[in-house]
């Protein structure tokens, strides 16, 4: 059976774009994990006559489950509880327990600042927080709001609602019990397992895709059992794959029907990110960037996992060229000859990492990412790339990549992490041209 779920976000500050909804997409994914049919993310200000039509419109929509987040605290504006439980038709009851327990977390709080005094107002607050609606279930605080999940009511037409806090922190915190609620089980109980599978490609189009696809609806027995979904991010071209168990020859087949097409551009079937890949294949190693156009964004993804330092060692932003002959030993004649952006430059920045860093690879770049500094040669968006790794020869490769500045960056470091995940596999003519050390 499928079950489906809507999300609303609520807050006026998400509405007015001051702050990024960071709760609607996490929910929405933990959800789809576990085989439960997203059909809507709201987004509401803090106006209870908001709040109650989105709740209203999901109901109509015939959802079995909505998660709200947000509106949980003790000021005015904290206004889910209430709203929610008046379109239920449940009468707010004070819950003792609860309330002490907030104000056992407060008085932690408020011990570590100790100009924080006592008032009516902080009383009321707590007790704000430990209105439970009749009938419906709390969740522990994660941090001073605790959560609500209330049960289906069949003779309103409404489905099952779990109530979360709005700082993601806490959100995620209390994401464990709150699915093992009552309410929620109950409905989680009803849904058909669905398995999730991720192949990721690189430099692959969408139409070259979208065509392996269209031959697979035509061969493939069961293709519409399939829930297919592709997104091109950064280069990457990421198709998501859910499916019953009953299914699973059928996407069997086509993961091979992908993999004979597209094959060479396929770089996971795992899941595994390019990240992942390079990580992996880093132990053993220890790396160092050079970077000019990407200014320090190839380290800052290096270092964006835990025991990260295993393995990267340093890094260099040389974005002038003073810089890339101060620290990274590239001759001034040659920076002259070829240009800043140039191969030969690329090269023997990444030479220069690995010899001053003393690391066994070193990647670089050197690149226009505009909007200015372009020329009919060189316009903007190209970029030059280099691996050095010790014992081999340097090879380097030269992109021209589209979009603005933010583009042309981030394509520029994803591109890096490409070349790098090869070099760690490849033999080194795979990579690119050959950089010859006397030029």
């Amino acid at each position: 059976m499928t079950v489906r779920a809507g999300v609303v976000v609520t807050g006026t500050e998400v509405l007015a774009g001051r702050v990024t909804d960071r709760n609607g997409p996490w929910v929405a994914r933990q959800l789809l994990e576990m085989g439960v049919d997203v059909a809507h993310i709201t987004v509401c200000g803090d106006r209870p006559g908001d709040l109650t039509a989105q709740v209203r419109f999901l109901a109509d929509q015939r959802v079995d489950l909505i998660v709200t987040t947000g509106g949980l605290g003790p000021t005015a504006d904290d206004l889910t509880v209430p709203t929610v439980a008046a379109l239920y038709g449940r009468e707010l009851q004070l819950d003792v327990e609860l309330e002490k327990r907030i104000d056992a977390i407060v008085k932690r709080w408020r011990s570590r600042l100790s100009s924080a005094a006592d008032s009516e107002p902080l009383r009321a607050g707590i007790r704000k927080q430990a209105m439970v609606p009749a009938g419906a279930q709390s969740i522990s605080p994660t941090g001073t709001a605790p959560g609500v999940a209330i049960p289906a009511d069949g003779s309103r037409s409404l489905p099952a609602v779990l109530i979360l806090p709005g700082p993601p922190r806490e959100l995620q915190a209390m994401w464990p019990e709150a699915i093992g609620s009552a309410p929620v089980a109950e409905v989680l109980a009803r849904r058909t397992q669905m398995r999730q599978d991720t192949i990721r490609g690189y430099r692959l189009s969408e139409a070259d895709l979208a065509a392996t696809l269209r031959t697979a609806e035509s061969e493939i027995p069961g293709f519409g059992d399939l829930e297919i979904t592709t997104c091109l991010r950064l280069g990457e071209l990421e198709m998501v794959t859910r499916y019953a168990e009953s299914a699973a020859a059928a996407y069997t087949d086509l993961a091979a029907l992908v993999d004979k097409h597209h094959g060479a551009q396929v770089f996971s079937t795992d899941g595994s990110t390019i990240d992942d890949i390079v990580a992996t294949r880093l132990s053993g190693h220890r790396i160092a960037t050079a970077e000019s156009c990407t200014g320090g964004m190839i380290a800052a993804r290096l270092t964006d996992r835990a025991g990260s330092s295993a393995y990267v060692i340093g890094a260099v932003v040389s974005y002038a060229n003073e810089a890339k002959t101060g620290l990274l030993d590239v001759p001034t004649d040659i920076l002259d000859q070829h240009g800043a952006v140039s191969e030969p430059v690329a090269a023997l920045m990444a030479e220069g990492a690995l010899k001053r860093v003393g690391v066994d690879i070193a990647v670089s770049t050197s690149g226009i990412a505009g909007p200015g500094g372009g020329t009919e040669t060189k316009p903007v968006g190209t970029v030059c790339f280099a691996i050095a790794v010790a014992g081999r020869p340097t090879v380097t490769r030269t992109l021209h990549l589209p979009g603005d500045r933010a583009s042309v960056r981030a394509l520029s470091t994803t591109a890096a992490m490409h070349m790098l995940a090869d070099a760690l596999r490849s033999s080194p003519t795979d990579l690119g041209s050959v950089h010859d050390p006397g030029v």
